[in-house]
């Protein structure tokens, strides 16, 4: 079979390949998954360039897949599913190959509205969203939370889950969205992350109550920011720091206001956890209360390794699905 292939750290062209591999084998308890649709997520790309110290090198990467089962347990054989997990890619071989093995309860059906290109685009970006506003910071219907890095992956899924507890969003991005748009995502409240003064205009938009949740996605210079627009008893969530690592902010402010943080990081959740919370969400994607990220292209594995650099360097705006003949 065709796979993407590393064996060491560094840039993709020097180290990322597509190589004629053996298929692998499902062990016990496991499937054999050929898969028909697998996403990019930054992780990917994070990993080969080894910014990961878990990983077991050699590895095919990939953590995000949709496909048909076709081997392992015989009554699943033949099921569409979708699947993810922080070990996939990471310490057992990924998804950007025709076939890929998994815990057979890391297997659960995809929703079937979707189809599989969008299925492959809900893993990591809707895991690591519910965890961290539904499990963490546990927003409650009708609270305002105020998402940075609106328009990314984990942003905007941020954005769809809140808008299914009744909440109101503030959407902080280098993109503003026009006044239509925003009102079509559910943005109640459009900042720009360049120009505009945050807490300020946060306290006007909520009386000078301040938002109950923070979903930092950028961290960095948005992370004291972002502390300062949450009322008090306020929750903050932070999944990774764009630029500078290290930030400051006031400790007697942060207890004063009976402040929380939660940082996140989800390759400490495996397949099988992962499916838990895709199984859950499944019935929200057959309702149509939620959607899978926009997709901005598709390309076969022999263009992957373009793909890797493209989003690395920024230039995809919405996912990229490496597609496999079915």
């Amino acid at each position: 079979m065709k796979a993407l292939r590393f064996s060491s750290f560094g840039d993709f062209t020097g180290h990322l390949h597509v190589e004629e591999v053996p298929a692998p084998v499902a062990g016990p308890d496991e499937v054999l998954v050929k898969v028909y649709a697998a996403s990019l997520n930054p992780s990917d790309w994070k990993n080969v360039l080894g910014q990961y110290k878990k990983t077991v090198l050699p590895r095919t990467p990939g953590q995000d897949f949709a496909g048909v089962i076709v081997a392992g347990d015989r009554e699943m054989i033949g099921q569409e599913i979708w699947a993810t997990g922080g070990d996939v890619g990471f310490t057992r071989d990924g998804s950007h190959a025709e076939y890929v093995v998994i815990p057979k309860k890391a297997a659960r059906p995809k929703p079937q509205n979707l189809s599989f290109s969008e299925a492959a685009c809900v893993g990591r970006t809707y895991v690591t969203a519910y965890v961290g506003l539904i499990e963490k910071a546990q927003l409650q219907d009708g609270e305002t939370v105020l998402v940075t890095g609106a328009s990314g992956g984990v942003g905007s899924s941020v954005i769809k889950l809140a808008k299914m507890k009744s909440a109101r969003v503030i959407a902080v991005d280098r993109r503003v969205p026009d006044p239509e748009t925003a009102r079509r995502l559910g943005i109640d409240l459009a900042l720009s992350s360049l120009s505009e003064n945050i807490p300020d205009r946060v306290r006007e938009f909520t009386r000078k109550k301040g938002v109950n949740v923070a979903f930092d996605c950028v961290g960095g210079a948005l992370f004291e920011v972002s502390l300062k627009t949450l009322a008090p008893g306020g929750r903050q969530v932070n999944i990774v720091s764009v630029g500078e690592r290290r930030v400051s902010f006031d400790l007697v402010d942060f207890f004063v206001r009976r402040l929380s943080l939660f940082g996140l990081s989800t390759l400490s959740i495996d397949a099988v956890a992962s499916a838990d919370i895709l199984e859950k969400l499944r019935p929200a994607f057959e309702q149509g209360k939620l959607t899978a990220p926009d997709i901005a292209r598709t390309c076969s594995i022999d263009e992957a390794v373009e793909a890797y650099r493209e989003g690395a360097g920024g230039a995809a705006r919405g996912k990229v699905v490496i597609v496999f003949p079915h």
